[in-house]
């Protein structure tokens, strides 16, 4: 049949609707993307509002990007068991529903509640709506889709930014969590209309929900190890336990995907080389755009006393930079292919990163900081089709998830790290900790640079 997202002989037609249903969830996955950058500019206002510690700020991030990432699993393979469409639908309900409960938040429980609540659709629709695109498109199509994906989930971390302030300096903080639910509501209507009927042949395993908790209270340990190295040291034993306790719980995790009749996920995808260096690089570009992120919108509102508005449109020549990163890249991959440009990216990001600590100015924080952006769009492409390029129709949806989930475990990573090493700017009056942030940020990216260049496939990410 016609409407069928995939054909009985298995191969993927080309459904007429693709692109428009392509713009769609390209701006459904832009509201969560946005959701995770569009609360660091209005942290300060929330904080004092809410009368949060830097801990719970940090939490603020970190329970939406530690939330989505650690059940994403869970909804890639949903998306695999059920079908793609219904798995978006529901994450969309959820995720807009949440979005209205954490802008009525009058605590700072209620807060993190709503956030909990915003990653748990965020982690159903996002595999979901990727698995979609994946099985929209095939070929060169397919790498310009994944392209125009990358393009519009990199712009949109940066376009969070500019969101937040406008709405931070106008309406009020809320409103970064209210302006979700009418956008959410229109999509909900127009996917439900427009995306293929789809058959699940086969039978509908259970869910791992043990290997999801295991996966999720292990990255809950290692976030909350960073976060609390910033007030109580690295080198603590607090710190020590709660490392150890988190590689016991993933290797808890691999133990049970190894013996588990119905695993969340293939474990054998993982050392695959296209899949294990995307994963790689889409943690690696997700921490560094969140150390732009906070970073910046910390430094501009605290040590410069910006308001929230003018922030937001300080960053928007990093909006431009990634998402003309991504686009050009997405457009030379097939040609040059993805190790040049991963190394290419990343050294882009680790020169703009290393500018402002050259002088620490604002002039400088934002031609750094659109650098980098330029770098990490770049990187969101290739770690796309570099992860998702050639994995058979069967396993995109488990494949998507796990680039995914890796790309908010980037996220929440890079909020604890960045909130740590910069403790002493967040909390005080001196600059060194914001400095110190960028050094850790540009060494990170160049150590990145020469692991892609021996990771990452020589030859063009073709399906």
């Amino acid at each position: 049949m016609t409407d069928k997202l995939h054909e009985p002989s298995g191969r993927t037609p080309a459904h007429p609707l693709r692109w428009r249903i392509l713009g769609f969830l390209g701006v459904a996955q832009l509201m969560l993307i946005v959701d995770v950058t569009v609360v660091a500019i209005a942290l300060p206002h929330i904080e004092a509002d809410l009368d949060l510690s830097r801990q719970a700020m940090t939490w603020t991030v970190s329970a939406y990007t530690l939330t989505f990432g650690g059940l994403m699993l869970i909804g890639g393979r949903t998306a695999d068991l059920i079908g793609a469409k219904r798995v978006v639908l529901a994450g969309l309900l959820i995720f807009t529903a949440a979005s209205l409960a954490t802008g009525l938040a009058g605590s700072g429980g209620m807060l993190l509640g709503g956030r909990v609540a915003q990653g748990l659709g965020a982690a159903l629709l996002s595999p979901s709506a990727l698995s979609l695109v994946v099985g929209l498109f095939e070929g060169d199509e397919r790498n310009r889709a994944l392209g125009v994906w990358s393009a519009l989930g990199g712009g949109g971390a940066a376009l969070g930014v500019l969101l937040g302030g406008a709405l931070t300096a106008g309406p009020g903080w809320p409103w970064v969590f209210y302006v979700n639910v009418p956008i959410g509501l229109v999509i909900v209507v127009a996917l439900a209309r427009m995306l293929p009927r789809q058959d699940v042949p086969g039978p509908r395993p259970r869910l791992d929900l043990l290997g999801a908790l295991l996966v999720t209270a292990s990255s809950g340990a290692l976030i909350y190890a960073f976060i609390r190295a910033g007030d109580d040291g690295w080198l603590t034993s607090a710190t020590g336990w709660l490392v150890l306790l988190a590689a016991a719980g993933y290797l808890a995790f691999v133990t049970r995907q190894k013996t588990a009749r119905s695993p969340m996920m293939d474990i054998s995808l993982l050392v695959r080389r296209p899949v294990a260096t995307g994963t790689f690089l889409i943690l690696m570009a997700t921490a560094l755009m969140i150390a732009v992120f906070f970073l910046g919108t910390f430094y501009f509102q605290h040590a410069e006393g910006y308001g929230a508005l003018r922030t937001g449109l300080l960053f928007l020549p990093v909006a431009v930079a990634t998402m003309a990163g991504a686009g050009l890249t997405g457009r030379a991959i097939g040609t040059a292919g993805p190790r040049r440009l991963a190394v290419a990216g990343l050294v882009t990001a680790a020169i703009g990163m290393a500018v402002p600590t050259l002088s620490m100015q604002p002039v400088t924080v934002v031609v750094g900081t659109a650098i980098a952006g330029a770098g990490t769009g770049a990187m969101f492409v290739v770690a796309s089709a570099t992860a998702l390029g050639q994995v058979a129709p069967h396993e995109s949806g488990i494949a998507s998830g796990i680039v995914s989930t890796f790309h908010e475990f980037g996220a929440s990573i890079g909020a604890a790290v960045i909130s740590s090493v910069a403790a002493a700017s967040l909390t005080g009056d001196t600059l060194d900790g914001f400095s110190d942030g960028f050094v850790l940020a540009a060494v990170a990216a160049a150590v990145g640079a020469l692991a892609s260049a021996a990771l990452t496939p020589g030859r063009p990410a073709t399906a």
